[in-house]
This record gives structure tokens, C-alpha cells and sequence, in this order.
């Protein structure tokens, strides 16, 4: 079975599941992740997502692997480049990644077009087919945070510059479109106007952001922006970091090696937004898994299934480790779910409203 396409932009055309790949360089050995990508290659998927900050958890050793293993997928493969749809991300400020120049301290002009050129020559391509800005530069409340707060704000770098960057690389023919990740209806609008005011400016074609049946924020605000501006929603973690498979609902925790076990209190950001000691998520998960279970399907299948039928999703970017887990998603292409499906999913969502977010 091959893997349905979407249009994301103007000779765009990507796979409707694309192959995150933060994994490669940390879980997964160099030899695991060509046979990943073989897999994912072979069953209809052609868009890969990376950062430069990939593997997760980061770690100065590892940073920039994931790029890296893509790039030597694609050549000693001998892939034709325009067969493969290449994402990669730029690092917004943190101060953590000391490795990442110095910080990174922030997401200005410079450091923009420095990015580039490292996940170019990690990646050994000619040039990425879709940039993104992993997270503002500015404050905004993310990775599990959801309440704005003032006094956090801080002066940050304009989108005119940060867009005056991205022109530059596609005016150079190291871009082809850009995108957004981890990003609010303001930011969302405010990239958009910039880009109508100034003709020099590439238009954002896509926001990156969480968006499962523990997690629809999304719907809040985004939906509207970006479906009446024509900007897609790439949905990462479809599974909720593996949640909504229900393995960490199993008697035993789940595997050792399952993400949230392997990394248990050095990947904060997974642990304090996927948390199953949090009882409401508990509960909203095992809701989830039982309307998988009434109705004879896999858990999996009605997780990815239930992103894919959004309008706006282009794609939902998803994790593997093994090859039977990408095979379990990509099944999940073959279901649509019916509305008594649809009407159990909205009742469990009334009952435990984004308890992921």
C-alpha cells in the first residue's frame, strides 16, 4: 500500500506521513536508521523532518547526527534528490545548547543563515525543501505551557529580519519554501503580514506543531488562521509520545527501551507534557484506547487516523524505532473513521479537554 500525498505548497507534493527522524543518532544506530528510512521509502512516504538539534535527548556528541544520517541515506542509496521532500529545522533561543552557537542566543539573521549552511553541508544536499523555525524567538508558552504571562516577554528579533533571512537563502537557492514550528495565531499572522507588505519576503506554507486526541489546541485559534490563509498544519507527535499506542498502559509500563522509560528524567520536555502519573491523562488515554478496542481497531490506527481526517493537516510527522512500529502507522492510511467513531472521540474530548496540551 503506498501512503497518500498532499499538496503543501505550489510543486510541493509530500506524503500525507512523514518520517521524524530525532531518533537517528541516539536510539537508533546509523544501519537502524537507513533501514527506517528503506522502509518508509519503499511504503510511499518521501518527506523526512530533522533539525539541526537532532537526536533528542541533545547532547553536544550528537547534535546535528540526524541530518547527517539522512544525507548519507540519500546518496549511498543513490536516491534522486527530487524524489525525497528534506525538512529540517533552525534552533530558537535557549541558552541550554551551548554547542549551538553559544545557546543559540537568539533566532536573528545570522544565525539563521549560519544554520543553513551547517544542515546543508550535514545533510551533503544542495538545498532543504522546507525551513522552519523550530520555536519563536520570542516568549510564547509552549512544550506543555499554556498560559501567557506578561512579564515574561522580552525584546526579541523582528519577523522583518528573521523573513529578510529566510529571502536571502531562497534567493540563493539554499531554501525552496519556509515554515514555522511550535508557533501562535499571533506569530502565525504577524509572518504572513510581513510577507504581503514586503514582496521580498517568502510566505510561511506551513506551522509544525503538536496536535493529537490529547492535544487538539490547535482548533482553538491556528485552524482558523491557517485555513483561511492557506497554511498547513504538519501534526507532530500524532501519538502523544507514544501514549496512544496504550504500550505504557500495559501491565509492565511498557519496553525498557520505549522512549519515556529509556530517557525517564533526562527529557523534561516529554515528561512534564506526556505524563501518566497525571491522572486526568491517565484516564483520557485509557478512554481513547477503549473506543479503539469497541470498535475492533488498532489504538494506533485510531490515533493517526483521527489527525489525518483534519482539513488542514498536510501531514502527520511520526517517530519509529522499529520497523514494525512504521508499519503499524502506515497501516493506519487505510482507515477513515465513520461519525459513531468521530461522536466517541468529541464525548471522551468534552470529558478531558487537551489534558496534553
Amino acid at each position: 500500500m503506498s501512503v497518500p500525498m498532499s499538496n503543501l505548497a505550489s510543486n510541493l507534493n509530500v506524503s500525507k506521513l512523514c518520517l521524524g527522524t530525532m531518533t537517528f543518532g541516539e536510539q537508533n544506530s546509523l544501519s537502524q536508521s537507513f533501514n527506517l528510512l528503506d522502509k518508509a521509502f519503499d511504503s510511499g512516504i518521501n518527506f523526512f523532518d530533522s533539525a539541526e538539534m537532532y537526536p533528542v535527548p541533545q547532547h553536544a556528541e550528537t547534535h546535528g547526527r540526524s541530518e547527517e544520517y539522512f544525507g548519507r541515506w540519500v546518496k549511498e542509496r543513490k536516491i534522486p534528490r527530487d524524489r525525497v521532500v528534506f525538512a529540517t529545522k533552525v534552533s530558537g533561543p535557549s541558552g541550554q545548547m551551548t554547542w549551538i552557537r553559544g545557546g543559540p542566543t537568539s533566532l536573528d539573521g545570522r544565525n539563521i543563515q549560519e544554520a543553513v549552511d551547517n544542515s546543508l553541508l550535514r545533510a551533503q544536499t544542495d538545498y532543504i525543501d522546507l525551513y522552519q523555525l523550530h520555536w519563536p524567538d520570542r516568549y510564547v508558552p509552549m512544550f506543555g505551557e499554556t498560559d501567557y504571562d506578561p512579564a515574561r516577554q522580552y525584546s526579541s528579533v523582528s519577523f522583518d529580519e528573521q523573513l529578510d533571512a529566510l529571502g536571502r537563502a531562497v534567493d540563493a537557492g539554499k531554501i525552496r519554501f519556509i515554515g514555522v514550528s511550535n508557533e501562535t495565531p499571533y506569530g502565525v499572522m504577524k509572518f504572513l503580514q510581513a510577507a504581503e507588505k514586503n514582496p521580498a519576503y517568502p510566505r510561511i506554507v506551513s506551522v509544525q506543531n503538536s496536535y493529537n486526541l490529547l492535544c487538539r489546541t490547535f482548533d482553538s485559534g491556528l485552524a482558523e488562521c491557517c485555513h483561511l490563509e492557506g497554511v498547513s498544519l504538519l501534526a507532530y507527535s500524532p501519538l502523544a509520545m507514544g501514549l496512544l499506542s496504550g504500550k505504557y498502559l500495559l501491565p509492565d509500563g511498557g519496553a525498557d527501551d520505549a522512549r519515556l522509560n529509556l530517557f525517564k528524567g533526562r527529557y523534561s520536555e516529554g515528561e512534564s507534557r506526556y505524563n501518566l502519573s497525571n491522572e486526568t491523562i491517565r484516564e483520557a488515554t485509557k478512554a481513547y484506547i477503549s473506543i479503539a478496542e469497541r470498535y475492533g481497531i488498532h489504538p494506533v490506527s485510531l490515533a493517526i487516523a483521527f489527525v489525518l481526517q483534519h482539513p488542514v493537516v498536510s501531514s502527520a510527522i511520526f517517530g519509529a524505532t522499529k520497523l514494525w512500529q512504521l508499519e503499524q502507522v502506515v497501516n493506519a492510511c487505510d482507515l477513515k473513521l465513520s461519525p459513531e467513531i468521530i461522536a466517541d472521540i468529541d464525548e471522551v474530548h468534552s470529558r478531558f479537554p487537551n489534558p496534553c496540551s
